[in-house]
């Protein structure tokens, strides 16, 4: 369908937020005027939403029935936190509305090539890095092409640069869950990271959020290619779907074709190739045995697009890591703190924790994803380095719980970050590291992990 064929038509945004604004603001821009749904009231939007909704004179239906006023209504853009089978929209659906997203449009008109990146934990720092890589290229070969970071990490959205793309261009798409669930076209270059468990707050169960994962690989064609990271059986799982051409990676084997790591070096295989060294371990200003895994994937996924080798150790050089992502964001008075708030999973925390030898202050909990802590609490029981365990939030008490045989000190009770970081104060020595790795959302304490780590961050730097 094209855009022009929406314009004698009633279209629907389901959702006001990040996605339904830039949905909006395309729309708008060739001549569509949409009419906004949302099961929130309009006393429950903030002032932005409403200022705006007011400024272009959009047609609104909000509260929690508005999906049941759809009759007639030829194609709906769904953000991505609107369940696919809410019943409202489902209803719709069997009257022959159509379904979309902003991705789903995206991934149907885009005329570049796109490399998409999908994993439970590390889809940023991986789209980043390829990114970084893919610019360096581009530099290298006098804007030959133009690269474009979007998905869930972008400050730019999909939308905003659909019209001005080139068939020589590529777009490096960070894609959760809940965008790849309705897709129905897979990236020319899929990525798919460590697959744990995740959104279980959301997706019914595990089998299902890994199902929704697997959009990512299951439409390739034989000329598409599929980067998989072979130590992990999910990840494995999505990887074999489609016709794609597979490659793996893996920080613990050599693999091929692929990218690893061997004492103390990654190197490159690709298919018909001798192996390359690529960069150091020591080269890396990632930290965390994790992040390896990430710069395997995002090197092969690079080289896969046609970047050069020295733009790729470029970049794996230079790149620094990104906010709220086991970041060094002070080194006060013996202290070192690292901001790790966009760990939101057991998973990403084991990993974080694992970075680390020192003695550790580990800052743990907060809103309750239905995570399974039970590997967590083994692996903290089994470090000999963790010295003391600062308890926040609704999970504090089922932490608590499985940390019985924890031999620190376990404190809880924290209301606010000023109270973390008199606890902090309680126990820190000369030579402590203090990590905020929560492994669980942020809600309730603070506005989101952006917030939570903002907070640490300025705390941090005023100790």
């Amino acid at each position: 369908m094209r855009i022009s064929e929406l314009k004698n038509n009633l279209v629907a945004v389901l959702g006001y937020g990040m996605e339904g604004r830039a949905v909006t603001k395309y729309l708008l821009k060739n001549g569509v005027k949409p009419v906004i749904f949302d099961q929130k009231t309009w006393d429950q939007q903030d002032q932005q939403a409403r200022d705006e909704i007011r400024s272009l004179g959009l047609n609104f239906i909000f509260g929690p029935d508005s999906f049941k006023e759809m009759a007639g209504f030829k194609i709906a853009f769904r953000s991505p936190g609107i369940p696919l089978d809410e019943p409202g929209l489902q209803a719709a659906v069997k009257k022959g509305l159509r379904l979309t997203s902003q991705t789903s449009w995206f991934f149907e008109h885009c005329k570049a090539k796109i490399i998409g990146i999908t994993g439970t934990k590390g889809k940023g720092t991986t789209s980043a890095l390829i990114y970084e890589a893919l610019k360096r290229s581009a530099q290298a070969n006098r804007g030959a092409f133009k690269a474009y970071l979007t998905g869930n990490i972008g400050k730019i959205q999909p939308l905003d640069f659909l019209d001005r793309l080139r068939p020589a261009d590529w777009v490096v798409y960070e894609l959760s869950s809940f965008q790849l669930q309705d897709l129905k076209r897979s990236p020319h270059i899929g990525v798919i990271l460590m697959v744990t468990s995740e959104h279980l707050d959301y997706h019914k169960s595990p089998a299902e959020y890994v199902n929704a994962k697997a959009a990512i690989a299951r439409f390739q064609q034989p000329n598409d290619f599929a980067v998989i990271n072979s130590d992990y059986k999910n990840s494995l799982k999505i990887g074999k779907l489609g016709k794609g051409k597979k490659y793996f990676i893996s920080r613990l084997r050599p693999t091929a074709p692929g990218c690893y790591v061997r004492q103390g070096w990654i190197y490159l295989k690709l298919t018909g190739r001798a192996p390359q060294k690529i960069c150091s371990i020591g080269e890396l200003k990632l930290k965390g045995e994790h992040n390896l895994e990430n710069a395997c994937a995002a090197i092969a996924a690079a080289r896969l697009a046609g970047a050069e080798l020295k733009p790729i150790q470029d970049a794996c050089a230079n790149f620094t890591g990104l906010e709220h992502r086991l970041q060094l964001v002070a080194q006060k008075k013996g202290l070192k703190f690292y901001n790790d708030s966009f760990s939101t999973a057991p998973e990403t925390a084991i990993a974080a924790i694992k970075a680390f030898s020192e003695p550790l202050i580990l800052i743990l909990g907060g809103s309750s994803k239905n995570s399974d802590f039970r590997p967590l609490a083994r692996e903290i029981t089994a470090q000999t380095n963790i010295k003391a365990i600062i308890l926040i939030g609704q999970e504090s008490p089922r932490l608590k719980n499985l940390l019985k045989s924890f031999s620190g000190k376990l404190l809880e009770g924290p209301k606010s970050m000023k109270e973390i970081f008199a606890q902090i104060k309680s126990v820190a020595q000369k030579g402590d590291t203090v990590l905020l790795s929560p492994a669980c959302a942020s809600f309730g304490m603070f506005k989101n992990y952006k917030d939570r780590g903002e907070q640490f961050t300025q705390w941090a730097k005023n100790w």
